[in-house]
C-alpha cells in the first residue's frame, strides 16, 4: 500500500449502500441481520447434519458441505460490513475495500467451481453409475475441492493487483453496498483500459467456463435420462438434479446480468442482481437442497433429535 499513498489522494471510500434515506437504515439493518442469521444457521445445520450422519458421507454431500461453508464465508465478507454501514459511518479504508473485493471474487468463484464438481458428480451418477464408486473416490473428491478452492484465489489476486495500479484522486463515493470492480474502476482518474480488457476477457472466460462445464454435464444427463424407458425412472433421475439446477439458475442468472456488460453501463439497478448472488443465494441454498431431499431431511432430524436428548435433563 506504500505506492498508493504516493500516487493517490484517496485513502478511504464511502459506500452509499442500498439507500441514502435515514428512515430506511433501521429497516434495512433488521432485514439483512435476519437474512445473515438465517444464512449462517441454515448452512451450519447442513454441515453438521452431513458430518454427523454416516449415510450422508457420499461425494454429493461432501461437496455440499464445502458449498455451505463457502456460503458462510462469502456472506460474512459482505453482510457485516453492510450492517455497520446502515447504523454508523459508511466509510471503508482503501486496504479494507481491496481486501473485501479480493474475498468476494475468491469465494464467489469458489462457489462457482463447486457447482461444477457437483454437476460432474450428478453426471457420473446418472451416465456412468457402474463406475461411480471408482470415479468419485474420496481422493479424487478432495482433489476437486482443492482445485475449486484454490484456483479462484489466483483470479481474484490478478484483479486486485491490477486495481491497485489505478490512481484515485477525485471522488471517493462508491454507489454500491460493497467494493466491486466496476464501480471502483469508474472512480479512477487514471486509464482503466488494461483493467477493462482483462475484465472482459480473462474474467468473462473464468466466469463462463464453469457454466459451460455445467451445461455440458446436464446435456449429457438429459440425453441419458431420455433413454430411460420408465417414467418413474426418468422422474427419479431428474429429481436428483432439481435442487442443483435451481441453485445454478439463481446464481449464474444474476451474475451474468451484472458482469457480462461494459463497465460504463453499470448502474444502481444492478444492485438487486448483486444482492441475489451475494446474499440471497447463500441464504436459499440450504432450503433448496433440503426441500425435497429425504436423506438430508432425515439427517437434519437426527441432528436436532440428538441435540434435544443432550439438553434434556436426566
Amino acid at each position: 500500500m506504500e505506492r498508493l499513498n504516493q500516487t493517490s489522494s484517496v485513502s478511504e471510500f464511502i459506500l452509499l449502500g442500498l439507500s441514502s434515506r435515514p428512515e430506511d437504515q433501521k429497516p434495512l439493518f433488521i432485514l439483512f441481520l435476519i437474512i445473515y442469521l438465517v444464512t449462517i444457521t441454515g448452512n451450519l445445520l447442513i454441515i453438521l447434519a452431513i458430518h454427523s450422519d454416516p449415510q450422508l458421507h457420499t461425494p454429493m454431500y461432501f461437496f455440499l458441505s464445502f458449498l455451505s461453508f463457502t456460503d458462510i464465508c462469502f456472506t460474512t465478507t459482505i453482510v457485516p460490513r453492510m450492517l455497520v454501514n446502515f447504523l454508523s459511518h459508511k466509510t471503508i479504508s482503501y486496504a479494507g475495500c481491496l481486501t473485501q473485493m479480493y474475498f468476494i471474487y475468491a469465494l464467489g468463484n469458489t462457489d462457482s467451481w463447486l457447482l461444477v464438481v457437483m454437476a460432474f458428480d450428478r453426471y457420473v451418477a446418472i451416465c456412468d453409475p457402474f463406475h461411480y464408486v471408482t470415479t468419485m473416490s474420496h481422493c479424487r473428491c478432495v482433489l476437486m475441492v482443492t482445485f475449486s478452492c484454490s484456483l479462484p484465489h489466483f483470479h481474484s489476486l490478478l484483479h486486485t493487483l491490477l486495481l491497485n495500479q489505478l490512481t484515485f484522486c477525485d471522488s471517493n463515493i462508491i454507489h454500491h453496498f460493497l467494493c466491486d470492480l466496476s464501480p471502483l474502476m469508474k472512480l479512477s482518474c487514471s486509464p482503466t483500459f488494461v483493467n477493462e480488457i482483462v475484465l472482459m476477457t480473462e474474467a468473462s472466460a473464468f466466469l463462463v467456463t464453469p457454466f459451460l462445464c455445467i451445461a455440458f454435464s446436464y446435456i449429457r444427463i438429459l440425453i441419458t435420462v431420455l433413454k430411460i424407458p420408465s417414467t418413474s425412472g426418468k422422474r427419479k433421475a431428474f429429481s436428483t438434479c432439481g435442487s442443483h439446477l435451481t441453485v445454478v439458475t439463481l446464481f449464474y442468472g444474476s451474475i451474468f446480468y451484472v458482469y457480462l456488460q461494459p463497465v460504463s453501463t453499470y448502474t444502481v439497478r444492478d444492485h438487486v442482481a448483486t444482492i441475489v448472488y451475494t446474499v440471497l443465494s447463500s441464504m436459499l441454498n440450504p432450503f433448496i437442497y433440503s426441500l425435497r431431499n429425504k436423506d438430508l431431511n432425515q439427517g437434519l432430524r437426527k441432528l436436532v433429535g440428538r441435540r434435544k436428548l443432550q439438553t434434556t435433563p436426566s
